[in-house]
């Protein structure tokens, strides 16, 4: 944890909602508030988090990772 007035503690946040904001947000127009949320809601259950790929992640979707890790022989607890 940093200290007051560093940003580190948000860098996780700030590069997720820059993300949700140039690849959703900015490019539709909403013509009310429940498609928004419908929209975003859509992007991050179906979209980030099952398919699209990160390269923190090998360039792999997190779907894919934790699949990969589960049957990973290394990482099974006997």
């Amino acid at each position: 944890m940093s200290r007051k007035g560093n940003c580190w503690d948000n860098a996780l946040a700030e590069s997720f909602f820059g993300t949700l904001k140039k690849e959703l947000i900015h490019a539709e127009q909403f013509e009310t508030k429940q498609q928004a949320i419908s929209a975003i809601f859509e992007y991050i259950e179906v979209f980030y988090n099952r398919k699209r790929r990160h390269s923190k992640l090998g360039y792999q979707s997190p779907l894919e990772f934790e699949t990969s890790q589960q049957n990973h022989p290394f990482l099974t607890l006997q």
